[in-house]
């Protein structure tokens, strides 16, 4: 074999090596994360996100404290439903007046929706106009099996299933905490979990009643652990609103 041959061959092999450990882990990566990002643990202050209200509330319902300019615009850059963004910045805008110490941001509530239900949108539900999910969202049976045990605590009547609880609806709240924080959000004279206006006030419920001064860490995070106590949980809500802050602020 010639020299020119031999140096034409080592320089093949060379690109081939090159294409093997530089090239083609970029491409199989590609549309992953480059590197693992730590999540942050609680969520930023509700003031660079407050929801506009609307010039005059028309009706008893949540969604009329606020502004559908606003809210069309909110919904654009997070891509969560004009609808569900509706419920949560008209549940954030009526603590403002009935518990102002606890300064809960509708982004925050977004997470916690986001977190268990994709925003009303789970295995192909939807939000509608007056704000029922369709078709009804359950959770899996809570009866210990690999999840917490949580026994039947109303026949069914709630979760559609007799032998164990579920957690129903859009903030998927369980037959227990709806009883004690059932609401009508949206003024139709019915409380219903799976509507998102009733399930969304009565999570601020649970939440300003757990906690307060949800614009400070220790305040956030004391809400969030007694929604869900996981870690893991704190980190996909805080997650979620942090992402939801900065696409609000980005449009804005």
């Amino acid at each position: 074999m010639s020299v020119v041959a031999a140096v034409r061959i080592l320089a093949v092999v060379i690109v081939l090596a090159v294409v093997v450990v530089v090239l083609i882990p970029r491409l199989a990566g590609l549309g992953k994360p480059s590197a693992s990002v730590p999540a942050p643990d609680w969520a930023p202050p509700v003031a660079a996100v407050a929801p506009t209200p609307a010039a005059t509330v028309t009706s008893a319902g949540i969604v009329a404290r606020v502004d559908p300019t606003w809210a069309a615009a909110a919904a654009a850059a997070t891509g969560i439903s004009d609808r569900a963004v509706l419920a949560y910045a008209g549940a954030a805008l009526l603590k403002q007046s009935d518990d102002p110490e606890c300064r809960l941001s509708w982004t925050t509530l977004a997470a916690i929706g986001k977190a268990e239900s994709g925003n009303g949108t789970h295995d192909g539900s939807v939000v509608g106009p007056d704000g029922t999910v369709s078709p009804p969202i359950y959770g899996v049976a809570l009866n210990g099996g690999g999840v917490a045990l949580i026994p039947d605590s109303d026949g069914g009547a709630i979760d559609q299933d007799a032998a164990a609880d579920r957690a129903v609806g859009p903030m998927q709240l369980i037959p227990q905490t709806w009883r004690n924080w059932h609401t009508d959000g949206n003024g139709d004279g019915v409380q219903d979990p799976q509507n998102i206006d009733d399930a969304v006030v009565a999570t601020s419920n649970y939440l300003c009643r757990a906690s307060s001064g949800l614009d400070t860490e220790s305040g956030w995070r004391a809400a969030i652990a007694a929604y869900n106590s996981a870690p893991s949980y704190l980190a996909k809500v805080a997650t979620f609103a942090v992402r939801y802050n900065r696409l609000i602020a980005a449009a804005g």
